[in-house]
């Protein structure tokens, strides 16, 4: 399943808010995947000194993690389609 980056610029933005928005991310991802649309919410990662927050999701497409953000009330500035490799993948 494809993977998605979520970028979000976040000014002013408390780290500490950053698992009530995780945890709607993930709420809202399984909602949809309950309707028809597999998404899921995998992980984030938040840089405060550039007020930026990156949210990794796999899903059918775009738009349903388009929609997550949509449901789970969570600003954003573009999704991307993303490819990822860990240090196990080298």
């Amino acid at each position: 399943m494809p993977q998605y980056m979520v970028e979000r610029h976040l000014p002013g933005f408390p780290p500490d808010q950053l698992p009530g928005a995780a945890a709607a991310a993930k709420e809202k991802s399984a909602e949809i995947s309950s309707e028809g649309q597999d998404v899921r919410y995998l992980r984030s990662t938040f840089v405060p000194e550039g007020e930026k927050c990156f949210c990794l999701f796999e899903g059918v497409s775009r738009e349903a993690v388009e929609e997550v953000q949509q449901r789970a009330g969570l600003p954003f500035e573009k999704i991307h389609e993303a490819a990822f490799l860990t240090a196990d993948d080298v």
